[in-house]
């Protein structure tokens, strides 16, 4: 399935096979702790994600008292699950029956014949209570094969307190041209940058995205190097290496010990990323609580949309699980459902992908975040909800957002040492080299 480094399979099929747990069966098993019921395996590499599915484990139980899960969560590191994975499924033994995939491996799951099993019986009966754009990430010819963990959707964080210090009215930015001319201030009245840009995908795919452009188009060509995004990274380089309104974020990327202390102690005047991004802010800084205004992102000239889907785990069942029918209920009760979704956001602090779930008033009561930022957060999302960018993903996607982070973003924003143009362009050119074109 897909290209693969068969040395490395064969160097590391025989450890991965003595420490990894297979498929289950219907047969009632008891796990050590005396815990019974038909057991699921569940493999993440994210610790919130196994709390929460050991949280939807024990209400599934109380709840279906004739048909208990025994469920046996791991966590793996981030590249050693996802290697993991693939072999179990390239062997034909060894992959669990529930499985966390990140949005940027998830479509090397979906080269050649998908070892995954379709959930459209549990997603298409209410399929109108998604959004599409969520959905669209998971598919392949008609079927979609994860459940997602949230909407993502992009959207700025601004540093009030800098803000005000600056004379600037967060709710004047209505365009990019105003958030650069309103960076100009910052940096003239406060020396701080307006934002920061990591040196990988997170600063060039929601914009081109939010543009109406992707690396890919709908039928798969790639588009990397097409005009709206040269322009778009052009934008971007621009802020750093002519305005002087941002600067490299601290350890190139947002969630890194440097950052969240750059961050914290005001070191920026806003933040552009995914709405999941509010647990980091609660977690690891603490000292911007109640100075935090969350706004969609400013327009294009040539563009409606104000947001942008990005990051994202889909939770999938692989064809190994012997218990596929269970699997499907436990995971449409544990987050496809409409109160699945609320908990994600309860749990999780995560914006739901339901707009029953974004609609509901529980949505509304007070949490952590709401104490943290502000009411009325989702009402923002649902003022967008026919403005929301949508993202094309292929197999080819995993290549491009690695070639984005070791050259692109490098190269042109870090060492100014290319132009967009032909940063996209080379890169291009080594895309289509490994899609064979």
């Amino acid at each position: 399935m897909g290209r693969t480094l068969l040395t490395f399979a064969a160097i590391t099929m025989l450890v991965f096979l003595l420490g990894a747990c297979g498929g289950s069966n219907e047969a009632d098993k008891t796990e050590e702790g005396g815990a019974e019921g038909t057991e699921l395996t569940f493999w993440t590499f994210a610790g919130t994600h196994a709390d929460f599915f050991e949280n939807a484990a024990e209400r599934w139980n109380q709840e279906n008292p004739e048909k208990q899960i025994n469920l046996k969560v791991e966590t793996y590191p981030f590249d050693q699950m996802h290697n993991n994975l693939l072999m179990a499924l390239q062997s034909g033994e060894g992959a669990p029956d529930i499985v966390d995939i990140e949005i940027a491996k998830f479509s090397n799951f979906l080269k050649g014949e998908v070892q995954l099993v379709p959930l459209n019986d549990i997603i298409e009966p209410e399929i109108d209570s998604f959004i599409p754009e969520r959905l669209r990430i998971y598919e392949k010819d008609g079927n979609y094969y994860g459940a997602p963990t949230h909407l993502g959707a992009t959207v700025v964080y601004y540093n009030k307190e800098i803000m005000d210090e600056a004379g600037v009215d967060i709710d004047s930015i209505a365009t990019w041209d105003d958030y650069v001319e309103a960076g100009k201030k910052v940096v003239e009245t406060t020396g701080k940058p307006m934002t920061t840009v990591a040196i990988n995908w997170y600063s060039i795919w929601p914009f081109i995205v939010q543009k109406g452009s992707d690396f890919f188009d709908e039928n798969g060509n790639l588009t990397l190097d097409n005009d709206t995004n040269i322009d778009t990274l052009s934008f971007i380089n621009d802020w750093v290496n002519k305005y002087g309104i941002a600067e490299v974020a601290p350890g190139g990327n947002y969630h890194n010990e440097e950052f969240y202390g750059f961050m914290n102690n005001g070191g920026q005047a806003s933040l552009i990323i995914p709405l999941f991004y509010m647990k980091d802010f609660t977690e690891y800084m603490p000292d911007l609580k109640g100075k935090m205004e969350i706004r969609l992102m400013p327009a294009w000239e040539d563009s409606d949309n104000v947001s942008a889907p990005m990051g994202g785990t889909g939770t999938a069942i692989t064809n190994q699980s012997e218990s596929v029918e269970l699997a499907k209920e436990f995971l449409y009760f544990s987050k496809l459902s409409k109160d699945g979704n609320i908990r994600l956001w309860t749990e999780l602090g995560f914006d739901p992908y339901r707009w029953d779930a974004l609609e509901d008033p529980i949505m509304e009561e007070d949490n952590e975040y709401y104490e943290y930022f502000h009411d009325g957060i989702f009402d923002i999302l649902l003022e967008a909800e026919d403005r929301i960018g949508s993202v094309n993903i292929t197999e080819f996607t995993p290549d491009v957002l690695s070639e984005i982070e070791s050259n692109v973003m490098h190269n042109v924003i870090r060492e100014n040492a290319q132009d967009p143009e032909e940063a996209l362009k080379q890169t291009a050119d080594n895309v289509k080299e490994i899609m064979g074109q």
